[in-house]
């Protein structure tokens, strides 16, 4: 972990502060239920972005946890930075590094590290699009002790879109793909985001991730569906 600090250290710094511009939005979403049955989930989010003419930076915390009638039904935690290096307005080099620990799946936890191309497609005032494609590594660690830690080779491919729908409202899609020999990982999420003012906003979201490789017993893909306040900081 402290190996994993210093590459999130110096990822940042590379950017200078004097010529970066940085934002960030924080997320927060809590549904609690009582009466004939009591529920709580909760939902935090906290991501940062930092970019000048050369670099662009990016950092990402999740954290979901969910009980039904006291009894732990849902616990997860991502961690993702990634590094790019401009070489025009539209093409950049990447380096990404991904954690995430989900205790009601097959893995103790899976973390990646990959490095590729990416290419702004679209960015303009009403949509924005960019895709990435690359080599990696991935650890995962099997959640049977009796079961060998996998490393295996992948290849990760990622695409971020925008939608300006109008001046309050904007439709975004991320998908993440990480496919190996012994699981393929995937992730999309589709969100709508409309603003209460320039700080605040209401995000609805809707979340799919799928592995081809579980245990017996274990769901291949996990849905989950939020609404969150966002708080957003920084340059507007």
């Amino acid at each position: 972990m402290q190996s994993f600090a210093v590459i999130l250290m110096c990822g940042w710094l590379v950017c200078p502060a004097d010529a970066a511009e940085w934002s960030g939005k924080g997320e927060f979403g809590l549904v609690v239920a009582r009466g004939n049955s009591e529920t709580e989930t909760l939902n935090l989010g906290l991501q940062f972005e930092r970019k000048s003419e050369k670099w662009r930076n990016s950092l990402k915390m999740t954290a979901l946890r969910a009980s039904d009638d006291g009894e732990l039904n849902a616990e997860r935690y991502t961690l993702g930075y990634k590094s790019g290096y401009n070489f025009n307005e539209k093409s950049y080099l990447f380096g990404a590094l991904r954690y995430d620990q989900d205790e009601f799946s097959s893995y103790d936890y899976q973390t990646s590290l990959a490095v590729g191309y990416g290419r702004q497609l679209l960015d303009n005032d009403t949509h924005k699009l960019s895709m990435e494609i690359g080599p990696g590594v991935r650890r995962a660690e099997p959640v049977d002790p009796l079961e060998a830690t996998e490393t295996n080779v992948i290849g990760r491919l990622s695409s971020d879109y925008a939608w300006t729908i109008s001046e309050t409202a904007a439709l975004t899609n991320n998908l993440l793909v990480e496919a190996g020999s012994n699981n393929t990982f995937a992730e999309n999420e589709l969100a709508l985001n409309v603003a209460i003012n320039s700080r605040f906003a209401l995000k609805l979201s809707g979340a799919v991730r799928h592995n081809t490789d579980v245990d017996p017993g274990v769901e291949k893909t996990d849905t989950l569906t939020t609404a969150n306040l966002v708080y957003k900081f920084g340059e507007q």
